[in-house]
């Protein structure tokens, strides 16, 4: 051979390279450079284009969009880089054809509703993103060769990383559903599908949706994170989102007239004037009137209160309660997130010496926060809170 006939050093390395790219496209996991439409499209062999409408991928890719923005913003906290989430694709798949798809070992992530819905999701990490989050879970700088496995702690820190994610990601859905969305903690295996016990990990269905969430971590991670859910769960979740959708709209119009409505406020204001006019301070807000002190009434409560109606008590108002591992507690900083067990707009607890006695909502009062009372105990139910 000549050596004009050899190659040169350069043309060695980049068939090397192609050779390297080859074998990662084996992960079961598309390239950066493959276009959406590819990713959300079923291919021919699939035949199952046809199982889910544009409509409903639009809706679940939104749901995904929304929930993983929240669960974005979580990650970033705990891993302190900055993280990007982005759907670039959803399709039906077969049971059998995401088994052909991972042939390498990868990271699988069990998450089960426990409120609000009846399903499972399964999340599919490759080894090597597994390790870049636990390398810096563990105050690591990121930078990890590619692996083949993770052990026993890295499990734990991605355990915890995917924690908090859908946490986050299910008090999203429970805004976009207007319900209680709860979940429970997500289950780690190392998901070999060479391996027949492996198969297991999947969801019991024929037919799946699959959403590839495209993750970016800082400088360190540009890849995929695979969800799985099965195509029932996921129907059921935009016809639950539509209907629900289409159901509030019509009560919205009808509230204009009010004749309710109308009959509250005439009697509020037969009430006010009864009363006689009182200097109240300003509620922020167009629809509520102006606060007013009542009255005290002594009656109910006994002749013998009269005496104690001067001491003062400690009146708290309760946002919400959270319940967190040592570990969660001593891992706070500036910018973490803490997660209450109530939803936005449910009302708040009041608290007469940590004793609750009403519920109600919160207002701005002048430049200050108040609560406009909504619920409370009777007088002689609340002497008897403070016994």
């Amino acid at each position: 051979m000549s050596s004009d006939d050899m190659l040169s050093q350069d043309e060695i390395n980049e068939l090397l390279k192609n050779v390297g790219a080859d074998d990662d496209n084996d992960s079961g996991f598309p390239s950066r450079e493959t276009p959406a439409e590819e990713i959300a499209s079923s291919t021919e062999e699939d035949g199952l284009d046809h199982l889910l409408s544009t409509e409903e991928k639009d809706t679940l890719g939104e749901i995904g969009n929304i929930s993983f923005s929240s669960a974005a913003t979580a990650l970033s906290s705990l891993l302190n880089q900055k993280v990007s989430i982005t759907i670039p694709g959803v399709k039906a798949v077969s049971t059998a054809m995401v088994e052909k798809s991972f042939p390498r070992p990868h990271v699988a992530v069990n998450v089960k509703y426990t409120e609000g819905f009846e399903g499972t999701n399964l999340f599919v990490i490759s080894m090597t993103d597994a390790s870049i989050i636990a390398n810096l879970m563990m105050g690591g700088d990121g930078k990890v060769d590619e692996a083949d496995n993770i052990d026993d702690m890295q499990q734990s820190a991605v355990q915890e990383a995917m924690n908090q994610m859908m946490g986050s990601a299910s008090t999203s859905m429970s805004t976009i559903f207007n319900k209680r969305v709860d979940i429970s903690p997500p289950g780690v295996n190392i998901m070999n599908l060479e391996q027949e016990e492996s198969a297991r990990y999947i969801p019991d269905e024929d037919t799946l949706v699959q959403i590839a969430f495209r993750i970016q971590i800082g400088e360190l991670m540009d890849s995929y994170i695979m969800q799985l859910i099965p195509l029932g769960f996921a129907k059921k979740m935009v016809e639950e989102l539509l209907g629900t959708n289409n159901a509030e709209a019509p009560p919205q119009q009808k509230q204009e007239p009010g004749p309710e409505r109308s009959r509250q406020q005439e009697a509020r204001q037969q009430t006010e004037r009864a009363q006689g006019p009182a200097s109240a301070p300003t509620v922020s807000g167009a629809a509520f009137s102006e606060l007013e002190e009542p009255a005290h009434r002594h009656s109910d409560g006994g002749g013998n209160l009269d005496m104690l109606m001067d001491i003062s008590l400690d009146v708290t108002v309760e946002l919400g309660r959270s319940r967190q591992p040592i570990k969660d507690i001593l891992a706070l900083s500036q910018g973490s997130v803490v997660e209450l067990d109530k939803l936005a707009g449910e009302p708040v607890d009041v608290l007469v010496n940590q004793k609750p006695v009403a519920k109600g909502e919160v207002v701005v009062i002048d430049e200050n926060f108040g609560v406009r009372i909504t619920e409370i105990l009777s007088p002689r139910e609340r002497v008897a809170q403070l016994k």
